[in-house]
């Protein structure tokens, strides 16, 4: 017996791992992981990387890639500390009787969202229900048939005549001038990229659409119990992260610098002309940056709710604005 205890004493000073257990952070290590592969929606976390923000707040800060099943599932078992997500998935991993995560949105990266339909303008897609006869590349998720249900059918359109084809492209340029006449893309992001390519386009705006679809893609979103463990840490975390998005905000060419040095891989004019949209995107009329709308954000959760995509709803579900700086 005393051997073991030994054992387990060396193992504990020595700081091995025993198989089977994710080893803890060091004291003032933040652990991020991202929602997709580096882009201008994580510029202000490599801002306050490059500029010692978290520095100055005591943090060592670790970004890591998604895992192939999301960045929720690694936050939901205390693997991560923080992570990029969205308030379209965030909901159903939450709003549920059993098993829901615990994990809780604590800042918003976009203001409004930047996400909508893209066709090329030959295919005369003005309004959404030009979209009935052409075929929409579709993720294959009850959310994107909801979501087009609504638009196109409140334009006075029929939802079965549009022709959803599964969507298998990685680059949504190139898909809309091959197989498919519609995509659902961020404008930051491919929207730029059409621009930049010097195709001309048609853009539907969801959140100008309805009011409803104006939700929050991405957020920032944490472990609710190592925020209750550690509020001063996420409030601090949260204050360096902020001031990354204003130096974004402000010098959108120098932040960009700062992503292309963290991902050189990145297109270095997309990722410039992209910086310059967001500038003006990140808080646009919020009073701060990262802060939630709680009626936008509870009207997203509501049309949803109705729409038979998540299992539970009450007002607040999932978003808290008490760690912004």
């Amino acid at each position: 017996m005393r051997k073991l205890a030994y054992a387990l004493a060396l193992v504990l000073a020595l700081g091995i791992a025993l198989p089977g257990c994710q080893p803890a952070p060091v004291v003032g290590t933040i652990r991020v992981v991202l929602d997709w592969t580096p882009n201008t929606n994580h510029t202000g976390l490599y801002v306050a990387q490059e500029q010692g923000y978290f520095k100055e707040e005591g943090l060592t800060v670790d970004i890591q890639q998604p895992p192939e099943d999301g960045a929720l599932a690694l936050l939901g078992a205390g693997s991560v500390e923080f992570a990029y997500d969205f308030q379209e998935s965030l909901g159903p991993a939450i709003a549920k009787s059993r098993d829901a995560l615990p994990v809780q949105a604590v800042a918003a990266v976009i203001s409004h969202n930047t996400s909508g339909v893209l066709s090329l303008a030959s295919t005369g897609v003005q309004t959404p229900k030009d979209l009935m006869g052409k075929r929409f590349a579709t993720w294959g998720t009850p959310l994107v048939d909801a979501v087009m249900r609504t638009v196109v059918e409140a334009d006075g359109g029929r939802f079965e005549d549009v022709k959803m084809i599964p969507n298998a492209a990685t680059d949504a340029i190139s898909a809309l001038q091959t197989d498919v006449d519609a995509i659902w893309i961020y404008y930051a992001w491919d929207g730029v990229a059409a621009e930049l390519a010097g195709l001309e386009t048609n853009y539907l705006d969801f959140g100008q659409l309805d009011p409803a679809l104006d939700f929050y893609t991405p957020v920032i979103v944490t472990n609710t119990d190592y925020a209750a463990a550690q509020p001063e840490q996420v409030k601090k975390f949260l204050k360096a992260l902020s001031r990354g998005y204003a130096f974004a905000m402000e010098h959108p060419g120098e932040a960009a610098d700062i992503l292309l040095k963290y991902a050189p891989e990145l297109d270095g004019e997309l990722v410039r002309r992209s910086q310059d949209y967001l500038a003006a995107r990140y808080q646009a009329d919020a009073s701060r940056w990262g802060e939630f709308d709680p009626a936008r954000w509870d009207g997203f959760y509501e049309w949803m709710y109705a729409q038979g995509l998540l299992e539970t709803y009450a007002p607040g579900l999932g978003f808290t604005n008490a760690y912004l700086p």
